[in-house]
């Protein structure tokens, strides 16, 4: 497996890091082990075969029937297949000849449930996508408060011991010292849960990677800065969905295949004929008879009047849904704006210099209190405000890219590249 995994880095010009359980990616790269890699998007390709293969039988003509009979046994000569000229054989051919256009309706309905097969690909390729990029994402930014969470607890262990050599010597109390192991315990159970979470979010990513390494992700300060681009209108973003979205696009396919099928099924209550010769040995009123024949079902009892109203309905059946999946994007795309616009408003009141001023000031803190220029309850007060601050602020960064990815999701094309 891992051969196979270097071999995929490799054609992609990725570097994994000096642990060979974790494969670097930027976001493009990903992309394109994505498309290489994942069972759902290989498998969903011979699906589209599979359509297309219907096409192809649908477009072929029905099989000439061939009728043989001998004599398995001459009274007359006493004889067991007696099949000379003094005894019997019967051959018959029939071509069935369809009418009413059937094949070519037959052709259309193929072709246009191969077409809503690619789509719903493409669709599910879109869903699979936007899940990548936003497990990608909260990666990085989980992996980044934890990186943080991780430094300060080196510090605040550091902190602890000299405590606790202190303590030995009378210089402090067994109260600061517990106050701050309890600090501990709480950046303890907080470093779990960020780790739990990222487990999670490995997990998932490594399923849609199919890759068995935990997955760095590399985010670049364009991957960033991309989503600085002003936003389109609803009426624009609307319009940009009914032209990119699969679903949309399935659905029109899905309609357009419905009428093919109730003029197939409306065909189909047409009679087909049957056309054909024989030769017949000695069973006829001549010997070696030659003869044409031709045959056609009444249409008296079966007009295929059940599928043509079955036909009818289901066509109504997806017009409606047609109508209520528009009205559903409609509302994501307003959704989605409002919520970039939300996010974006949140992000930008902060400072851009205050997640730098806020490691400086803990760097301080730290200093301080150690030198006991700070109490121990202003040093846990800012302690814990600084780590809840870095997660908050992490947090914030992750939603405000999902906002963007999840319009990018909504819309079916990326406008931010």
């Amino acid at each position: 497996m891992f051969l196979k995994l270097l071999a995929a880095v490799c054609s992609l010009g990725v570097l994994p890091s000096a642990a060979q359980d974790t494969l670097s990616l930027t976001l493009r790269q990903a992309d394109s082990l994505f498309l290489r890699q994942n069972l759902q998007a290989l498998a969903g390709r011979f699906q589209i075969d599979a359509a297309r293969a219907q096409v192809a039988q649908a477009r072929l003509f029905d099989n000439p029937t061939v009728y043989l009979e001998l004599n398995a046994f001459n009274p007359t000569a006493g004889q067991l297949f007696d099949v000379g000229p003094g005894g019997q054989k019967a051959l018959s051919i029939q071509q069935t000849i369809l009418l009413a256009g059937k094949r070519n309706k037959r052709v259309a309905v193929a072709t246009q449930q191969a077409r809503l097969t690619e789509l719903q690909f493409s669709d599910l390729l879109r869903s699979l996508r936007f899940d990548l990029h936003s497990r990608f994402y909260s990666i990085y930014f989980t992996a980044s408060s934890l990186r943080i969470y991780d430094q300060q607890r080196g510090r605040l262990t550091e902190i602890i011991a000299a405590f606790e050599r202190q303590y030995g010597k009378n210089n402090v109390s067994l109260r600061e010292i517990v106050r701050l192991k309890a600090l501990l315990l709480q950046l303890t159970n907080d470093q779990l849960e960020l780790r739990n979470l990222l487990i999670d979010q490995q997990r998932d990513l490594r399923v849609l990677l199919q890759t068995e390494a935990a997955v760095r992700p590399i985010v670049l300060d364009a991957d960033i800065v991309r989503y600085s681009q002003s936003l389109p209108s609803l009426q624009e973003a609307t319009a940009l969905a009914f032209s990119n979205r699969p679903d949309l696009q399935g659905s029109d396919v899905a309609v357009r295949q419905a009428d093919a099928n109730l003029a197939l099924q409306r065909a189909l209550a047409t009679p087909d004929v049957r056309l054909g010769g024989m030769f017949d040995q000695n069973a006829s009123y001549t010997p070696n008879y030659i003869g044409l024949t031709a045959s056609i079902d009444l249409p008296i009892l079966n007009r295929n009047q059940g599928n043509i109203r079955s036909a009818q309905a289901q066509g109504q059946f997806l017009r409606l849904g047609q109508r209520n999946l528009q009205s559903v994007v409609e509302n994501e795309i307003r959704a989605s704006l409002e919520q970039i616009q939300q996010t974006e408003q949140a992000y930008r009141s902060i400072d851009p210099n205050f997640s730098g001023q806020y490691d400086e000031l803990i760097q301080s803190v730290l200093r301080n209190f150690e030198k006991g220029n700070l109490s121990l309850v202003e040093f846990v007060d800012l302690f814990e405000t600084y780590l809840d601050n870095t997660r908050q602020l992490n947090r914030l960064r992750a939603d405000r890219v999902n906002a963007y990815e999840q319009l990018t999701y909504v819309i079916g094309t990326d406008i931010f590249r």
